[in-house]
């Protein structure tokens, strides 16, 4: 017997200041608890160490810089742990990657982890996918076949798990992040909503990362026009929501700047939000959420603000149909009727505190399953890890 706290290798996209992978691993830490000792990578090491603030034994590697460090502790661990976010998948061509690039990379760290080291593997909760190509396939294939435990988001990644050959190792969840409780994200002080007689305030989010990026003008000019016509019927205020505002050079902000020129009457506020609680206490003070990020959205139903969910990919179509959205949805990489998308935003916004109520009775049946998720795996991470 040894009281030496089991070493987990943490892995995913940190410290790039997208604040739904930071709340990702502040989810994961959180429901793992204290008593292992994590080594977590990171693409910024000091962002990382300030937004853990010491709360758990953790040693940061940088992403990029330090690779060695990565496959030392690979070697040393007693359980290299993925946690959740889209991490077997093709890149879209607008990121400017090659379109096998993560899938390789994660490969490497999986191949090397199972028949080098000899440490078992657990992909937490993740996304599964898009994955377009047969070799696409093949590279997933090898990864997921590899790990000992996979717990997919959405039924769209269990699908594809099946398709390229997993059996009883790969389970059914959703998003990690529905097993925390309002209060949490919060941090324990609910933002109070505005005047009843005041406008109507439209929280929106924009990433320019879309599945058919020669659609992304379009999108643009019909949105605009739905929310302008939302605007001649009642009196709203836009409040940006980036969920990341840095870390790349066409960041949420960046894009959500530039489009609310395309709205000139009607009021942006402009909001710098760098934690899941700055986003939480913006969702928790507007009337709708209007969102590409699935995150923003994940949080909205937790808080029972209405969402209107802007698909850019197959993770958020997923999400939308879990949540029951799908009237509450448009597809951005095709034609759509800006008409029919104002009224349906309208929709929402006659009686948003309904709306809010009925999302957020959808989120405490997520909740439910994913605390139960969480609950297993966290045993088996720990009996593996020992």
């Amino acid at each position: 017997m040894t009281d030496t706290p089991p070493t987990i290798v943490f892995l995913g996209t940190h410290g790039q200041h997208n604040i739904g992978d930071e709340l990702l691993l502040e989810t994961f830490l959180y429901q793992l608890g204290c008593t292992p000792s994590y080594v977590v990578n990171t693409y910024d090491p000091e962002f990382t160490a300030r937004q853990l603030e010491g709360r758990y034994r953790a040693e940061l590697i940088d992403t990029a810089g330090d690779r060695l460090a990565l496959l030392r502790h690979l070697w040393g661990a007693d359980a290299v742990v993925f946690g959740g976010g889209s991490i077997v998948k093709e890149l879209y061509a607008s990121i400017g990657r090659n379109r096998y690039a993560t899938l390789v990379m994660i490969l490497a760290i999986v191949t090397f982890s199972k028949w080098v080291a000899r440490t078992p593997i657990a992909m937490l909760n993740i996304g599964v996918g898009p994955i377009e190509t047969r070799t696409g396939r093949l590279l997933a294939g090898l990864i997921l076949r590899q790990a000992d435990l996979v717990t997919v988001r959405d039924p769209g990644s269990y699908a594809l798990c099946r398709e390229v050959g997993l059996g009883d190792t790969v389970h059914s969840g959703t998003d990690a992040v529905f097993s925390v409780t309002p209060d949490w994200l919060l941090d324990g002080a609910a933002t109070p909503r505005p005047a009843a007689d005041g406008p109507l305030r439209i929280a929106l989010n924009l990433n320019v990362d879309i599945e058919n990026p020669d659609n992304w003008e379009y999108f643009q000019e019909h949105l605009a026009t739905a929310l302008a016509g939302v605007a001649n019927g009642r009196p709203i205020e836009l409040h940006g929501l980036p969920m990341q505002s840095k870390g790349k050079e066409r960041d949420d902000a960046t894009v959500l700047r530039a489009f609310a020129a395309r709205v000139p009457g009607i009021t942006y506020v402009e909001h710098h939000p760098v934690t899941h609680v700055d986003v939480a206490r913006l969702i928790e003070a507007c009337d709708l959420v209007v969102s590409e990020r699935l995150h923003a959205i994940v949080i909205a139903a937790i808080l029972g603000t209405p969402a209107f969910v802007l698909a850019y990919d197959v993770k958020v179509r997923e999400l939308a149909t879990m949540l029951g959205l799908d009237a509450a949805s448009v597809d951005i990489n095709t034609a759509f009727d800006a008409a029919d998308v104002q009224r349906r935003m309208e929709r929402l916004l006659d009686d948003p505190e309904a709306a809010g109520r009925r999302l957020h009775q959808r989120a405490q049946r997520l909740c439910e399953r994913a605390q139960s998720d969480l609950a297993t795996s966290r045993v088996w991470v720990l009996e593996h890890a020992a």
